[in-house]
């Protein structure tokens, strides 16, 4: 098999500018949770259907998000027990291009994903006035009651299927932080097909079920707040995955039990 860097090579660049056509703010995701060692697997093939994003010759661009919540995890809750049109506040910042949006990402009662971003001034984690301007518009919260309560840093391979309008999003290196205490899940990927409309025929898709990888409900910001954050509740995250049988959801869990954890 090969190296994931030879994988990576077989596929045709994509820019920034060419992917303004797919920029699905409004759209289907199916996440798929799979370890690393399968990537080149995964990839070998696809490079015929999709593009890759290429950024000044990096392919593998690092992405910092910081996400908010209340004290009391009102979004982190909300995702925990399944509530629907339920909603995240982030800075997400492309770290190679030295640009931060400020993004709230919806989740409607009809499972689709809806995302409003404006540009952020800098890549500090501070809100502006006008940034909570943007929050109160789109989210019905005191913009005074959230806070940072989780960083996460990972890098993302981006491919784009420009003819179906398609993007697939593979997130490695999964690293998070939360005041000063670390973890780490590098074994595990997350990849993520981004569609208008949701289409079984998507090449990834099926390139997963040959694989048979099936699809897997996973939020890196509630991983890392089950791994961080010792005192929330976790028994969904934690329980939900303990009798699944596929190999994949074990490791996920082996790894949010048992991850890589430093003070």
């Amino acid at each position: 098999m090969a190296s994931l860097e030879e994988s990576l090579g077989k596929f045709q660049p994509v820019s920034l500018s060419e992917m303004d056509k797919v920029k699905l703010m409004r759209r289907t995701e199916t996440k798929y949770v799979f370890d690393a060692t399968m990537l080149p697997e995964v990839l070998d093939g696809l490079d015929g259907t999709y593009r890759v994003l290429e950024i000044e010759g990096v392919r593998r661009n690092p992405y910092n998000t910081v996400y908010f919540d209340t004290d009391n995890l009102k979004f982190y809750t909300e995702h925990h027990n399944g509530k629907l049109n339920r909603q995240k506040i982030r800075i997400r910042t492309y770290v190679n291009s030295a640009i931060s949006f400020i993004e709230i990402k919806t989740k409607n009662n009809k499972g689709r994903m809806i995302k409003k971003r404006v540009k952020k001034e800098d890549a500090t984690s501070n809100l502006s006035e006008k940034a909570c301007e943007f929050i109160r518009k789109h989210v019905d919260i005191d913009t005074n009651s959230i806070s940072v309560s989780l960083w996460n840093g990972y890098k993302r391979i981006t491919l784009v299927d420009l003819k179906n309008k398609e993007r697939v999003t593979i997130d490695l290196d999964l690293e998070f932080d939360d005041n000063g205490k670390k973890a780490q899940i590098s074994e595990v990927i997350i990849a993520e097909v981004k569609q208008k409309k949701y289409n079984v025929n998507s090449f990834f898709i099926q390139k997963m079920r040959n694989l048979r990888i099936r699809p897997m409900r996973m939020s890196k910001y509630c991983i890392g707040a089950v791994l961080l954050k010792d005192w929330i509740k976790s028994n969904q995250f934690k329980e939900g995955l303990k009798y699944n049988k596929f190999k994949v959801k074990t490791l996920v869990i082996n790894k949010i039990k048992h991850g890589r954890i430093s003070n």
